[in-house]
């Protein structure tokens, strides 16, 4: 373990994407850089992790061609990219109904599906006319004033596409339709590149996975910087001075001229900042909650579903995994499905424990893929929602009146304290490339001034 110095140019709280990016920008530039991490390792809300022998990601792993940070940043570390397997029939449980669709259908009715494009066509195009600062737009307060959930039951006609948009929402955003503002939502679904981005498997955000991991590229990352990364440093206390900054964490105390925060909003406002911080700030922080998601793996001796036509994608608004997942290894030496408990759903199972996880999710594979499904040979799973450092994943979520009223402290800086993590990105909010876009403005920020 490396030890924690007493001085840096500037501190970097965090080694998730946005911190390592961070830090190798400054160090560019000539800075010297202290990382402090409360975790015993890097990544953030990557995770590396095994089911039946083979690696699995528990946490982010999806990427696309758009995302040209974290995409620049698997080839230059030579790492091999997999395509997302989607080939064959996929199970939809949707209001009772138990359907199997081929791949280039939506598995709804006439009705439901014109429905559905209507209002994926009207949500993009007003996503598209945010700016990246979505508080400022002509219709932020209207679309602050409302959840999603109100606008879905004001401008859909059919119970079927409402609640695939739920569905959708679940899994993209891990929270449900009444929790995030209209306005949060546009945001987000702005910075992702639109639905069929968001969505998207061929040329969308879930179009490759990371061979061997995604939390090996962050590893790769620290291993290229100069200054420490200190792990089992939570930071307690950040506090304000003249012409420093000290960063007060379990490990001790170091001095900075600048600091950069990546952490979430509702992790950073754990910290001390002894009352230091602008109101705005402040409660911005108190208001912007994670979402709320557990990743479950299932090993199986082959992927049995491909031999019956299925893709491996199950989607269902009522089984315990809203959404699962083929991510069998490119060798087939076995068969992977992952599965994910989201929204409130997972805020009960959370509670429910390992267990009843484990029958959760071989319930919901049975009855998407069948019997077969009945005897895992192995499990893995990773419960977000009871992560002490994460709080949940995959990104936080605004309520009502907070983007409009609070958004423009979030990536404000506060004296020598910055801002980073998904959060605070323009581009690609919740994801990789957004964490590594936002480490990268706030280091430019702390490189304006200490720098030029």
């Amino acid at each position: 373990m490396q030890d924690l110095p007493t001085s840096a140019d500037v501190v970097v709280v965090g080694a998730g994407f946005s911190g390592l990016t961070a830090a190798r920008a400054l160090e560019a530039r000539g800075l010297s850089v202290c990382v402090v991490e409360a975790r015993s390792r890097v990544g953030g809300r990557t995770m590396a992790g095994t089911v039946g022998g083979v690696p699995v990601d528990l946490g982010g792993q999806w990427l696309g061609t758009h995302q040209t940070l974290i995409m620049a940043e698997v080839d230059a570390q030579g790492l091999t990219l997999d395509r997302q397997y989607e080939s064959g029939r996929f199970a939809l449980h949707l209001l009772g109904e138990k359907k199997t669709f081929s791949e280039d259908e939506e598995g709804l009715s006439f009705a439901a599906s014109r429905d559905l494009a209507r209002a994926r066509h009207r949500l993009d195009a007003m996503a598209m006319s945010l700016p990246d600062d979505a508080w400022r737009g002509d219709m932020a307060g209207t679309w602050d004033a409302q959840t999603l959930e109100t606008w879905i039951s004001r401008n859909m006609w059919t119970a079927a596409a409402a609640q695939y948009l739920r569905l959708f929402v679940r899994s993209a955003f891990s929270c449900e339709t009444q929790q995030m503002s209209l306005l949060c939502f546009l945001d987000q679904l702005r910075a992702a590149g639109g639905f069929d981005i968001a969505d998207g498997l061929e040329g969308g955000a879930q179009e490759f996975t990371v061979r061997g991991g995604m939390q090996q590229v962050a590893e790769g990352i620290a291993r290229g910087l100069r200054g420490p990364v200190c792990f089992e440093a939570p930071v307690r206390a950040i506090r304000q001075g003249e012409s420093s900054v000290d960063v007060t964490t379990d490990r001790g105390t170091v001095r900075g001229a600048q600091v950069i925060v990546a952490l979430a909003p509702s992790l950073a406002a754990r910290i001390d900042f002894a009352n230091a911080l602008p109101v705005m700030r402040t409660h911005l922080m108190q208001r912007m909650p994670m979402g709320t998601v557990i990743k479950l793996h299932l090993a199986y001796e082959t992927p049995f579903w491909r031999e019956h036509g299925f893709s491996g994608l199950g989607l269902s608004d009522d089984l315990a995994c809203g959404v699962m997942v083929d991510r069998s290894p490119e060798d087939l030496s076995m068969g992977v499905l992952v599965g994910f408990i989201d929204a409130d759903k997972a805020v009960e199972y959370s509670a429910r424990g390992r267990d009843a996880r484990r029958a959760a999710i071989v319930e919901t594979a049975v009855a998407f893929f069948g019997e077969d499904a009945r005897e895992p040979i192995d499990y893995a799973e990773l419960d977000w929602v009871a992560e002490e450092w994460s709080l949940g994943c995959y990104v936080s979520h605004a309520g009502p009146g907070v983007l409009t009223s609070f958004g423009e402290a979030l990536r404000q800086p506060c004296g020598r304290i910055h801002w980073a993590g998904s959060e605070t990105a323009t581009r690609g909010i919740g994801y990789i490339d957004g964490a590594m876009q936002s480490g990268l403005r706030a280091a430019d920020e702390v490189a304006a001034r200490l720098v030029g």
